[in-house]
């Protein structure tokens, strides 16, 4: 695949085939989100890989109470706009995907938002030249319980940047029309 066909390609996806990604071809992934680029060589990266998917609700649930709550101490944050799917007890913010993968890293790393950020498109990019779908969930971050942070692997001091999903998708929709580039100035 060329480099303009992935791109292309890489879309996000949020239905996915009801079949499992092997974990060595997962594995393959991360090998490859490696070599994004990160603030001087840090790599701060950590990832988990959720594959069960009883798991996976439970941590939407957790996502979705957190989210609600969010929303009831302000009620005009930007969330707004998600509080009818998030109050549908059968929504799923993962979109019932196979695998669920979250980008962590140390809260003290000034950069982990970038550093994250790259090493994410790295993983989405890698799993589109595979065939595999992929969609960073915003929505799926928002783990606070102690508990299903530690029974997750997150770690100590680590907090959660990139939930992405990965699955084979049922179809790759047509990229939506772009604008060009917004060119302020040459010198």
């Amino acid at each position: 695949m060329d480099f303009k066909t992935l791109l292309m390609n890489r879309r996000s996806i949020r239905d996915f085939q009801d079949r499992e990604v092997p974990l060595t071809v997962v594995q393959e992934i991360l090998q490859d989100t490696c070599l994004a680029p990160t603030a001087s060589n840090g790599q701060p990266c950590r990832f988990i890989i959720i594959r069960d998917r009883g798991v996976m609700k439970r941590l939407s649930d957790e996502s979705r109470r957190n989210l609600l709550a969010d929303l009831a101490g302000n009620p005009d944050a930007p969330m707004k706009m998600y509080e009818a799917a998030l109050r549908d007890d059968a929504f799923n913010v993962f979109y019932n995907a196979p695998c669920l993968i979250y980008i962590t890293g140390p809260q003290e790393v000034p950069s982990l938002e970038v550093d994250s950020a790259l090493t994410a498109a790295y993983l989405m990019f890698s799993a589109a030249s595979r065939g595999l779908g992929t969609c960073w969930i915003g929505l799926g971050a928002h783990i606070r319980g102690h508990e299903i942070l530690r029974e997750t692997g997150v770690p100590e001091g680590c907090r959660i940047v990139a939930p992405i999903i990965l699955g084979y998708p049922t179809a790759i929709p047509p990229a939506s029309e772009r604008h060009t580039p917004d060119i302020v100035r040459v010198i």
